[in-house]
């Protein structure tokens, strides 16, 4: 896969479909690498007549990790968070929304589509605020606002997605697939051999849990994003499963609440995750939206 150096830090890539088509970012959640985007998903997508990107966030995959920052106590920055203290950060959300835009200028791509899942969707709408003109249009799905005052994730589904995970290779799948069951869509079968296949990949690619920790100091140390967000103009449609364990469906709410003009649609049965059986009617609604977001070409 290609990478790209931008916005001081290595970026890893891939893209799907018509380079001249409309650009659709897509960012991954916490500690997930670019993988998390089935490259069936994002084949559904590019066929629909979208140039589809994916890539490794920083401290994630291939991208740039940050060891001379350690490994911080996730505990800790939790207590401060609930607590309304200073939470310090390796870096910002800011800072890896700035990494998406970095990769666009890298591409020479001067407007695209934003898209985000959980922590990536928490990014997307930071790009979206943050770099407006750079924002075709908004899709945040099973994420939040950052309001502290909304329903919290299932105990033991925030347990299991914290715990430290093993070292070795077996142990860190079994660990996972542990993970996955708990967030898993209640309305849908269990995907076993592809949460499997999907670990397996994950692990031998680029096994490095301390860049997810690090990644959740920097949503703890941005808090509520609630002031930022009401400041968005770019079309947006926010997604969320009526049965997410981890970030519960009243977050997707809020979020549509507060973005100006934004569309809801709450996939019922959906937890916090992609099962394929939801994958047509996402593709459908991301097609419909970017396509009303999309300006006109003129002659």
């Amino acid at each position: 896969m290609p990478n790209v150096t931008s916005n001081g830090i290595q970026i890893e890539y891939d893209t799907f479909g018509d380079r001249s088509s409309s650009a659709l970012l897509l960012i991954a959640g916490n500690g997930a690498q670019l993988l998390f985007w089935d490259a069936e998903f994002c084949e559904l997508l590019a066929k629909t007549g979208l140039f589809v990107i994916r890539f490794d966030n920083r401290d994630a995959g291939l991208s740039t990790k940050f060891d001379e920052a350690g490994v911080p106590d996730i505990m800790a920055a939790i207590k401060a968070a609930m607590e309304d203290k200073h939470v310090a950060a390796a870096y910002s959300m800011d800072d890896m929304a700035d990494d998406c835009v970095g990769l666009l200028d890298a591409l020479h791509i001067e407007k695209a589509h934003i898209c985000g899942a959980s922590m990536g969707g928490m990014i997307a709408q930071v790009v979206a605020y943050r770099h407006p003109q750079r924002v075709l249009s908004l899709i945040s799905i099973m994420s939040n606002t950052g309001n502290p005052h909304l329903p919290q994730g299932q105990p033991d589904a925030i347990a299991a997605v914290v715990a430290p995970p093993p070292s070795e290779r077996k142990a860190y799948i079994e660990h996972n697939m542990n993970v996955w069951r708990k967030i898993w869509s209640p309305g849908f079968p269990f995907e076993e051999k592809r949460a499997r296949t999907y670990l397996e990949k994950s692990y031998d690619r680029s096994y490095y849990p301390q860049g997810m920790a690090r990644q959740n100091i920097a949503i703890l140390s941005r808090g509520d994003r609630t002031a930022s967000l009401s400041s968005i103009k770019a079309p947006t449609l926010v997604i969320h499963g009526s049965g997410d364990p981890l970030i519960p469906v009243e977050a997707g709410k809020d979020t549509a609440r507060v973005i100006p003009g934004a569309n809801l649609l709450i996939i019922d049965g959906m937890g916090h995750d992609f099962p394929t059986g939801v994958w047509s009617e996402i593709v459908t609604a991301i097609s419909r939206h970017i396509k009303k977001a999309t300006p006109p070409i003129l002659a």
